[in-house]
Parts: C-alpha cells; structure tokens; sequence
C-alpha cells in the first residue's frame, strides 16, 4: 500500500500531435523517486496509534470521543485560564489549548468565530481505485483534457490479479460526476476506459467510487485565544497541485515547535505570542502556493481560446526548462 512515484507527467489536450507534454523525473529530484504514496487508511492508523501511545504531562492517556460534534467554543476560569468546548450531547471538554483539525469546513472555528474565504470550483472529484492492462511505470498523470481533468496516482499491483493498479481521479462538472457515480459497475469501466481514450488498455473497478466537490478555503484567521487551526482547517487547497497534505503537515509542525518552545521556556502552551507567531509563519508559508495553485486551477479548467494556448505555451516552455523541473522535483521531494 506504500508506492514509489518515480516520475510526473502533465499533459494539456487530446492524444496526438498536438498535445503538449511536460514530464518531471525523479533524476530531476536526485532521488530514486519524487515521494511515496501512501494509503489514507494507514496514514489515519499510525496517526491513531501515535496518539493512543501518547501521554500528558501528568501521564494519564488521551481519551478519545467518537462521533462528536462542537456546538460552541471559547474560554472559561480566572483569566480564560481554560479553552472550553461544548458538545452536541452536552458534555463540556476544557484544555489549555483548543486545536482545530477537522477538515476545511471546519465546525470547530466556525464556533470559534473565525470567517473564511471559500471559492467553489463548480466542479466535484470522482476517486476509486482501478485495476488496468497497461504499466504505469510508477509515474503519476496529471491530465487537462478538453472538459475534463484526469489523474492517475499509482499504486502497487493487485494483490489478487496481479494487474497493475491505480488510484484514478476524474474531475468534472457536478452533474457530470454524479451521472458516472451512479452507473453500473460495467457502465462506469466502459466510461473511463473511454474518458482514458484507451490508452491504459481494459480498466476494471477495484474500490467502491467517492466523489467530493471541490471547494478552496482560506481562513482569515488561524489563531484566537487559546485556540489554532491546523491542517485542511488552517488552509482547504485545491488539490491540482497535490501539495494540500504535505502544507497541513507543515501547520502542525510549526504549531508543534512552537508549544515545545513555550513549555521550555515555562510559557503557557497557548502563549498568546507563540499563538501570533505560528499564525504568521504558516499563512506566509502557505499563502503563495494557495494562490498559485488557485491561479492553475482556473486556468485548467477554462475552455476559451486564450487559456488553451496559455496552457499549451507554459507547458512547452516547462519541458524544455531544466532548472525549472528541477525546483519542481525538490518541492515534491522536500530536497532544496
């Protein structure tokens, strides 16, 4: 479930001459391989088993609450010693510090009061997993076809068939998503087969379909009184880029040095400063790379004239730049 990327093709148009081609490989990088992909399932298992072996300060373990949801936050005791939040069942939690880390649309900040920036893409993600005749060679596609955005992120072989195998992810109008959601198992291989132009060979379905609108968020704020955002909740990137997890770890990190300082120094964890300082850090950050990233979404996904031929040129002059593969491939290798 762990997979080397070796390389990185991105492609503008239809199959044929005249479609324009940049790949990124990882001799780009130095590298045996640009990165690894790695199941979400296991990333979550390690990431539940690292908190489970976890301890406090006083050495109780941490307990976990399933299924709930935050009705409101803020601060309680003598001088808002506390963060508190109240949940949907009525329970009350208290804790130095209130970490926000549930997602873009995150509940959490909402009740914290913090307003967001949000775009709607007007268009949805379609994601399985599937199995086809051609290898893919461990290299990943990013593909703006005319109407559409395919990708194709690859994985091990199947372990039953022995087929190659690939995370496949289809991006389209809403409507359009929600058709090829709801074909037939036979149906919906037919579909991609074609939407793939054949060029995979046969493609059979080997995971059930989830299929995610696509929306960006940027948090005007990632910081209040005893309270910070991390992760999707700190920045929503689109995910064009593939850059959106590996910046929300970035968050936590930074988040994570900064209470390590303060404890050392024996600061409250939620120093209000440290809270101003870890803000300022990742929204500079991550500020550039969002809008970038906003900029090439958009772009991608126009269908006039004049972004077709803007598409066609920065991908030629991309192929044919060097040092610029080469700044790509450590972005994605974490290598400067």
């Amino acid at each position: 479930h762990i997979a080397p990327l070796r390389d990185a093709l991105v492609m503008n148009g239809a199959p044929g001459p005249a479609q324009t081609r940049m790949r990124i490989g990882h001799e780009h990088g130095g590298e045996p391989q640009l990165g690894f992909l790695v199941g979400n399932w296991q990333i979550r298992r390690a990431a539940f088993a690292a908190a489970m072996a976890a301890a406090d300060t006083d050495g109780r373990p941490p307990v976990l609450f399933d299924a709930c949801q935050v009705v409101r936050v803020g601060t309680a005791g003598p001088d808002s010693s506390w963060a508190e939040a109240e949940l949907k069942d009525g329970r009350r939690l208290r804790a130095r510090l209130l970490v926000a880390a549930d997602s873009r649309h995150s509940l959490t900040r909402r009740a914290m009061g913090i307003a967001a920036d949000l775009h709607d893409y007007g268009r949805s993600m379609l994601l399985c997993a599937m199995t086809h005749e051609q290898p893919h060679d461990h290299a990943a596609w990013e593909w703006f076809d005319h109407g559409q955005t395919l990708a194709l992120l690859p994985m091990n072989p199947c372990p039953v068939s022995g087929r190659p195998r690939a995370s496949v992810v289809l991006t389209l109008p809403h409507r359009d998503v929600e058709a090829l959601a709801a074909l037939s198992e036979a149906e919906f291989e037919q579909a991609i087969g074609a939407r793939f132009s054949h060029q995979l060979g046969p493609m059979r379905l080997a995971s059930t379909r989830h299929v995610y609108p696509l929306v960006g968020v940027w948090p005007r704020r990632l910081v209040a009184p005893r309270f910070a955002a991390v992760g999707d909740a700190a920045v929503g990137m689109h995910p064009v880029t593939a850059h959106g997890f590996n910046l929300g770890l970035r968050s936590i990190d930074a988040l994570s040095e900064g209470i390590l300082r303060a404890r050392q120094r024996g600061l409250d964890i939620a120093d209000a400063t440290m809270l101003r300082r870890y803000e300022r850090t990742h929204q500079s950050t991550s500020r550039g790379l969002f809008m970038a990233t906003h900029a090439v979404a958009t772009l991608y996904t126009r269908e006039d004239p004049v972004a077709r031929l803007l598409r066609r040129t920065m991908l030629g002059l991309g192929e044919r730049l060097t040092p610029f593969k080469r700044v790509v491939a450590a972005s994605l290798t974490g290598i400067a």
